[in-house]
């Protein structure tokens, strides 16, 4: 992962499981931050308040846009994960497909990985 994309993300994780902007707010239920995650049909359960600025959502998985969904509460499928730490992200989005600032990530770790013993 690039500087631009790790620094992105750290900036999106704020506090808690909700990030709040411009009269929105973005929670994430599940998978919950530092979660234990299979490899396959992970569940991101979400809820979103657009705000006044915001139409429809991006899903990003390690900085990489994979989907858009237009429901602001509801589920989202990750088909495939390789083994270790993902970030998962949701990114409020307007009319005109810019992001509005809004949007909030959780870290997991996909399939069986030992720890590193440091």
């Amino acid at each position: 992962m690039n500087a631009v994309k790790f620094a992105a993300i750290i900036v999106a994780l704020g506090v808690g499981s909700v990030a709040y902007s411009e009269g929105g707010a973005v929670n994430i239920s599940s998978p919950a931050e530092g979660a234990k995650v299979a490899l396959t049909a992970i569940k991101l359960a979400y809820d979103v308040a657009p705000g006044t600025k915001g139409d429809h959502l991006h899903i990003y998985i390690d900085g990489e846009q994979v989907a858009v969904l237009h429901q602001l509460k509801g589920n989202y499928t990750v088909d495939k994960l390789t083994a270790g730490k993902h970030w998962l992200c949701i990114r409020v989005i307007d009319k005109g497909n810019t992001p509005v600032g809004l949007e909030k990530c959780v870290g997991v770790l996909a399939g069986n990985v030992p720890p590193m013993g440091y």
